[in-house]
């Protein structure tokens, strides 16, 4: 926007009505020249008319420019009365008029709309003035100018002449006015300015709007110069590498990216890798020597030949193949097993023979605290092997078995390709603990991908989606452990030589305790044996009255407990020696947290003790029946499983059918409600083989005969009276010893398992197999009397 000096233009009256010309996207101020393009018809017609007469016109800005047919409402009431200097007509149609601003006017009223606004104005008057007469004015016009010479050499749309023209125009009010037209700020603010008469507001409020221009400029400079400054450094590190590549070049000397390819061709070259592998790596290197470093793929692709480079894929420890020192080692570290040893020693016995055998994939199988974990760290040790151990519980993932395929963000190869570069050699032990926790959900089943690892027809080429070529894990010994089996799939169970850890009698847990736990116990605490010593009566003691489990994790934990009380002890001086003997170990764990069941056996008819099987160990169940008046009901409690409960059917219905044969009435349950329980009704029970409990139990109640308190049974009854097998015969056989059980009632063709069972497990028990249900009741109730 120009300006012309007063006096150089006429002096006109401001006509009291004026046409009216709507002004979009700008403002005209006083004094100032303004170039407009006039295209609506409506506009071309007023400047048509006004250059017949005194070419005196109203300018007002529209609200918004974008309207081509604007009403008064849509008018700024405020604008200026403007000289039309100069009139352009354009090939098109258009009008380029050239105005200047006289004076600032209010629309009072539009008296037309067609065909053109005319409306009544006032003008409003601005006081001249007088220089020097308002020191604040002064100061307000002086930092204007200062900060708009600062604009100027910011803004490249500010030009010199209009500096010029604003540090030499000295009317505060042009000079206020031809800075606001020509900054770059929005229309509603410069029509504020062009509306407020008063100098000293004006000059406050152009005062903001410049200083706030300022500072955009100065912030977008110096992001300009900053953005231009790292340009600069990239370009000029960029020249100085390609120079240092070529005076490299010149000595004949290899460059960083050069010589770390070479580095990796030479490691490839001693990894001894099989032929696809090798393909697979020498493609990939050859992909990389391309790539600049800087890229993000490079690192992709290294990360990848650093796990086919690091992989052992020809190392490999030599089996100590000695069968006498491989039996030494496991007995020095476990206690029995010796069916587990019996199969170890075996597997070395064929590996002298035959020197390529492939590696066996055992699965032991037992309750916790049996030294399932430590027995395969002791294989390991027995061999001369290198030991992994992964735990499996919980996963959900199949690509934590497998890998993820490069094409993911952040890929790695699967847990059995990681076990195997953690140990160094392709042929170590290998441990899958916890192989029954597996879970399976949306991401696949980890089972089903531990399939081929397992599989020994398969595994030689176990490809992991990673790797993504074949890796022989043929030589590993896998070994897996699992509580239960009912679990682990049948497809994976298959492929394992499942082995049992069974639980531990009294006497194979106190020489456990003897020879692996009170000694490493005393040296994890810094004791000795003149420190600290126990008895075996209080081993015994700890066994029975502190815990109650198949192994030996608790016991281990209750001899620390001592351990460290008597640590504590030693430390603060006291020196004399601590023998912990059967009538005090109160003093050291507290009162005793389990009795013997025995003690807790009532002789009233109607209750008998069963054998159940755990995932902990065997124990023993008391089954109670009671009658009462009511019309054939059968109440089953005791938080009872599906299976359980229709042996406790089925059993009734056999008493119901021999009820003549028994001594019973046969209406009994005509006028009678039957309700069995199984206490500890907090802890779930199922499976069948509580029937012939449930069916002695049931025959004592409605003969009125009480079930000898030292015998207890086990095994599945079915609607004719017989009796089937049933599993874990050790475990409950072992929970009846400890209860104080004399004799044990179990299925005929059960007695298989008990001629398995060691000497020192059946010593002190009678043993009474059966075929038929009413074969237990002679053993099991007391003998009527005359």
């Amino acid at each position: 926007m120009l300006f012309i000096p007063r006096e150089k233009r006429e002096k006109r009256n401001i006509p009291k009505f004026l046409p009216i010309l709507p002004l979009r996207g700008a403002v005209l101020f006083p004094e100032l020249v303004l170039p407009i393009m006039v295209g609506r018809k409506k506009s071309i017609k007023l400047i048509e008319d006004a250059m017949e007469g005194e070419r005196i016109i109203g300018v007002l800005t529209q609200y918004n420019p974008e309207d081509e047919d604007p009403n008064p409402q849509e008018l700024y009431q405020v604008g200026v009365a403007a000289h039309l200097l100069r009139v352009v007509k354009e090939l098109d149609g258009t009008q380029r008029v050239i105005v200047q601003g006289l004076e600032r006017i209010r629309a009072k009223r539009f008296l037309q709309s067609d065909p053109y606004f005319v409306a009544e104005v006032e003008v409003l008057e601005v006081p001249p003035y007088v220089s020097g007469s308002d020191l604040e004015v002064e100061a307000l016009v002086r930092t204007i100018r200062s900060l708009f010479q600062k604009a100027v050499e910011l803004a490249s749309y500010l030009t010199n002449e209009l500096k010029n023209a604003v540090m030499s125009i000295r009317d505060p009010n042009v000079v206020v006015d031809l800075i606001a037209a020509n900054l770059n700020i929005k229309v509603q603010e410069k029509q504020e300015v062009l509306e407020t008469v008063d100098l000293k507001e004006r000059l406050k409020k152009v005062h903001f709007l410049l200083a706030r221009e300022v500072q955009i400029l100065e912030l977008g400079n110096k992001i300009q110069s900053q953005v231009k400054e790292d340009i600069d450094k990239a370009q000029r590190e960029y020249y100085l590498r390609e120079q240092l590549k070529a005076i490299k070049r010149e000595l004949g000397e290899l460059d960083d990216h050069a010589q770390e390819i070479k580095q990796l061709r030479e490691k490839i070259e001693a990894a001894q890798m099989p032929e696809e592998a090798r393909k697979a790596a020498e493609k990939e290197l050859e992909r990389l020597s391309r790539m600049p470093p800087a890229s993000a793929e490079y690192t992709v692709a290294r990360t990848y030949l650093d796990w086919l480079i690091e992989l052992p894929w020809s190392k490999s420890t030599e089996d100590n193949l000695d069968i006498a020192h491989a039996r030494q080692v496991l007995d020095e570290d476990h206690y029995d097993l010796e069916r587990v040893k019996k199969r170890i020693l075996e597997y070395l016995a064929v590996r002298k023979l035959k020197n390529n055998m492939k590696g066996p994939i055992l699965c032991f199988v037992g309750p916790p605290g049996v030294g399932k974990t430590s027995l395969g760290k002791s294989i390991a040790r027995a061999m001369g092997r290198k030991f992994v151990r992964i735990s499996l519980g919980g996963i959900r993932d199949e690509a934590e078995i497998r890998g993820h395929r490069r094409t993911y963000v952040g890929a790695l190869p699967g847990k059995i390709i990681q076990g195997i570069k953690r140990a160094g050699v392709n042929n170590p032990v290998f441990m899958l603990d916890e192989v029954d926790k597996i879970g399976i959900d949306f991401r696949g089943d980890p089972a089903a991908a531990l399939l081929e690892v397992l599989d020994p027809e398969q595994n030689h080429a176990f490809s992991d989606h990673y790797i993504d070529v074949p890796f022989d894990l043929s030589k590993v010994l896998f070994i897996a452990t699992a509580n239960v089996l009912d679990t682990v799939p049948p497809a994976l169970r298959d492929r394992m030589e499942v082995l049992e850890l069974p639980g531990y009698t009294d006497d194979e847990k106190l020489m456990i305790a003897k020879n692996h736990l009170i000694p490493r116990q005393l040296r994890e605490h810094g004791l000795t044996e003149d420190d600290l010593e126990f008895e075996d009566d209080a081993i015994i003691t700890i066994i029975n009255s502190y815990t109650r489990e198949a192994g030996v994790r608790n016991l281990e934990r209750e001899i620390a407990a001592i351990c460290r009380q008597v640590a504590k002890e030693v430390a603060e001086g006291k020196r004399e020696k601590v023998i912990v003997r059967k009538d005090n170990v109160y003093k050291f764990l507290g009162p005793e947290k389990f009795y013997p069941e025995v003690a807790e056996r009532i002789t009233t008819p109607g209750i008998a003790t069963g054998l159940a099987w755990t995932p902990t160990g065997g124990d023993i169940i008391f089954i109670e029946a009671t009658r009462m008046k009511g019309r054939k009901g059968l109440t089953l409690t005791g938080h009872l499983g599906e299976v359980m409960k229709e042996s406790a059917q089925a059993a009734l219905s056999y008493v119901r059918s021999k009820a003549q044969e028994f001594g019973i009435n046969e209406d009994f349950y005509s006028k009678s409600d039957i309700h069995i329980h199984v206490p500890a009704g907090a802890i779930p029970k199922d499976g069948p083989s509580a029937g012939i409990a449930i069916f002695v139990a049931l025959v004592s109640l409605l003969t009125n005969r009480p079930v000898k308190s030292d015998v207890a049974m086990t095994g599945e009854i079915t609607l004719r009276g017989q009796v089937l097998p049933v599993g874990g015969i050790k475990e409950k056989v072992l929970a009846g010893k400890r209860a104080g059980i004399k004799t044990i009632i179990l299925p005929k063709r059960n007695e298989k398992d008990v001629e398995e069972l060691p000497d020192h497990v059946k010593q002190g028990l009678k043993f009474q197999f059966v075929q038929r249900a009413e074969e237990a009741l002679d053993v099991a109730l007391v003998k009527e009397e005359n």
